[in-house]
């Protein structure tokens, strides 16, 4: 072939690359322009119409067993900031509002309902943008409600059982010969046993395994086992075995956190008596409300280096989950006391009690009225009854239980979000002898759990120590 022929080919060859470059290039130029196109077509339509959900985060069991727990709604495009007057929760229940870039959240300030649908709709959502407002909803459905309760005595030993609300499906999940008292933090148990004479704390996973010990003061003894109202926040009192005329640590206060090893810290208090005569967690802060023995009420964070006095007090009843609002016992009667700026007021007086009336368990939430117990007592006497209430804010008494006058009521508590009260009973009480513990509670009890609403009567489990119940058995 001449060299001419080879040069003509090359160059067709050459043109011929070039042509397919140019149109590779056309071609390529033409997607990026679709692509344009349709990417600005999808953003305009996204803007047309308005915001849209595009990802949820709940935790439903979350939020049946604490407060703080949130919906958080992520949409398509940045949001305007949302008013809390936007939001329907329903059935109704505290919330706020929080908005932050595409997502908004809604925090409930109280424990939902177990086994109830709930639905979140957010009316007039706008983008930062141009484009029509929009309404986001979601529902979701709480589980039913678990809890832990003690039994003593079985034959495998004292045990803690994990139960529905039926009493049907009770699963033991830590047992010990000797188990004084125990509580349940957000994501553990505490259990205060003696091992012969020798106290010790115990932590465990929520299903009783990797079991860890929280390093004592020393030798002695630990009471008034209490959790504060979510996290993994403890408190007892501990006293010095060899307490005696000589001196010793006595009723002293600690506290610690079940999340971690750290030891316990002692809430020093300054002036007068430090010893500890009863205490609460102050709901969704680091305060505590003491009272002691010589009936000092301090309001003080963990530490205790900064105490404030609230006069004197002869018992604290409690204070509700999702309040600042201590009820507490005074020599001139029950006195309501908010702790964010000390006012306070009376406890509103029962309209036509059916009896003496008792301590007052606070339900949760402002304005939910408390639960509260009526000695019926004949003129000579004799006890009939005790009728377990609930007294609103304006005095109205509506009968929860009625307990016959041979049985004792021992204590009253509710569920996170107020819709049961938990009533321990011991039945036939002058037969009903206390056993020998450092917290001494008769040998049978009962459990009774009623629905607030309706009165009804859900069951009667055998056992004590409801988890529902911060504090023990007074």
């Amino acid at each position: 072939m001449s060299t001419d022929s080879r040069r003509g080919g090359d160059s067709r060859r050459s043109r011929a690359r070039r042509r397919r470059g140019r149109g590779f290039a056309i071609a390529f130029a033409a997607v990026l322009v679709g692509l344009v196109v349709v990417g600005g077509l999808g953003g305009v339509i996204a803007v047309a119409q308005g915001p849209r959900v595009t990802d949820v985060q709940v935790d439903p069991a979350a939020a049946v067993a604490a407060s703080g727990s949130r919906v958080i709604l992520t949409t398509t495009q940045s949001l305007q900031k949302v008013d809390p007057s936007q939001v329907e929760v329903d059935p109704a229940t505290p919330f706020t509002v929080d908005t932050s870039g595409r997502s908004v959240g809604v925090r409930f300030t109280l424990p939902l309902r177990d086994d109830t649908d709930y639905r979140i709709t957010v009316n007039g959502v706008n983008g930062l943008g141009a484009g029509p407002a929009s309404t986001l909803t979601e529902t979701f459905r709480t589980p039913p409600l678990q809890a832990y309760l003690m039994q003593r005595g079985t034959p495998e030993g004292d045990t803690i059982f994990r139960t529905d609300l039926q009493g049907q499906a009770g699963l033991p999940v830590f047992v010990n010969p000797h188990i004084e008292d125990f509580r349940a933090t957000a994501n553990h148990l505490v259990i205060s046993v003696r091992d012969g004479d020798t106290p010790r704390v115990i932590v465990t996973d929520p299903d009783g395994k990797n079991q860890r010990d929280i390093a004592l003061p020393g030798p002695g003894y630990v009471t008034n086992l209490q959790s504060a109202d979510r996290g993994e926040r403890i408190g007892f009192t501990f006293s010095d075995a060899d307490l005696g005329a000589a001196g010793g640590r006595e009723s002293r206060l600690f506290t610690a956190s079940a999340a971690d090893d750290s030891p316990p810290v002692e809430v020093g208090l300054n002036g007068g008596d430090v010893r500890i005569a009863d205490y609460r967690f102050v709901p969704d802060t680091d305060s505590m409300l003491v009272l002691t023995f010589d009936s000092r009420l301090l309001l003080t964070d963990a530490q205790g280096g900064n105490a404030a006095p609230l006069g004197s007090a002869v018992s604290i009843d409690g204070i509700a989950r999702g309040s600042s609002v201590a009820i507490v016992e005074r020599l001139e009667g029950i006195r309501e006391i908010d702790l964010t700026d000390g006012s306070e007021q009376g406890l509103v007086e029962p309209v036509d009690p059916p009896g003496m009336a008792g301590r007052a368990t606070p339900m949760p939430g402002a304005g939910a009225g408390t639960i509260r117990s009526f000695a019926d007592i004949s003129s000579d006497g004799v006890s009939r009854s005790t009728i377990v209430s609930h007294v609103d804010t304006d005095g109205t008494v509506r009968q929860l239980l009625s307990v016959p006058g041979s049985d004792t009521v021992l204590q009253t508590c509710v569920s996170p979000s107020g819709r049961y009260a938990a009533v321990l009973v011991a039945p036939r009480a002058v037969d009903n002898p206390f056993d020998r513990y450092q917290l001494p509670l008769p040998q049978r009890l009962l459990t009774h759990l009623v629905e607030v609403d309706t009165g009804q009567e859900v069951v009667a489990l055998q056992g004590f120590d409801l988890s529902w119940c911060q504090v023990p058995p007074q």
